[in-house]
């Protein structure tokens, strides 16, 4: 009995292990055609997305532009994709995580305010120029700012995986329908307060 829960024990172990080292799983083709089409040519792997932002006004708030599997089928088992973040001056890309990706970001124009928090709730910042990268790791909380009053900010993101995913901190936790007496006693605040940050984030009409 002893030596069958050994087992038991190695055999989760090393399940937990491969779940931790996961990315995108290895495919053994050249790549994925979706079972909609029976034939691809060289539009299948072009992605056009992107000309939105040639001669186009900076956006009046943060935007995100991505090319990922959901906008860019070709990136399925590739476990490659990108996004293009557009910041006008003063606007945030709240904290948030990708589960299934680092983040490679390289600031094309501009400055921002960059940070992450590792698992013992160290914060790593920097501001960065254009022309700088920064390394956001798998799975961690992390943020961007642009803390000019004048001039925007053009970031490009590269990820790891063709769906990184993203779980945005605010949202997640103010518009998902979680109990007010349970974020107000994790916050060490009052269910007022939780209903007044939940309006804050509700859509505009």
């Amino acid at each position: 009995m002893a030596s069958q829960k050994l087992i038991f024990l190695l055999l989760s172990s090393l399940a937990i292990v491969q779940m931790a080292l996961a990315g995108d799983p290895d495919i053994i083709s050249d790549f994925i055609v979706p079972s909609n089409l029976s034939m691809v040519d060289g539009n299948f792997f072009t992605f056009t997305g992107m000309r939105a932002l040639i001669g186009a006004a900076p956006p009046p708030a943060f935007k995100v532009l991505k090319a990922s599997m959901v906008e860019f089928p070709a990136l399925n088992g590739q476990s490659v994709s990108y996004a293009v973040l557009q910041f006008p001056s003063g606007t945030t890309n709240p904290p948030h995580t990708h589960p299934r990706s680092a983040e490679l970001l390289f600031l094309i124009d501009g400055s921002l305010q960059v940070g992450f928090v590792d698992t013992t709730n160290k914060l790593f910042t920097q501001t960065l120029q254009a022309g700088d990268m920064f390394i956001f790791p798998k799975g961690l909380v992390h943020f961007q700012y642009n803390p000019d009053a004048q001039n925007p900010a053009l970031a490009v993101s590269a990820f790891g995986s063709a769906n990184a995913g993203t779980v945005s901190l605010p949202n997640t936790l103010f518009t998902t329908g979680i109990d007010d007496t349970i974020l107000a006693k994790a916050f060490k605040t009052d269910a007022a307060t939780i209903e007044a940050l939940k309006a804050g984030l509700a859509p505009k009409p």
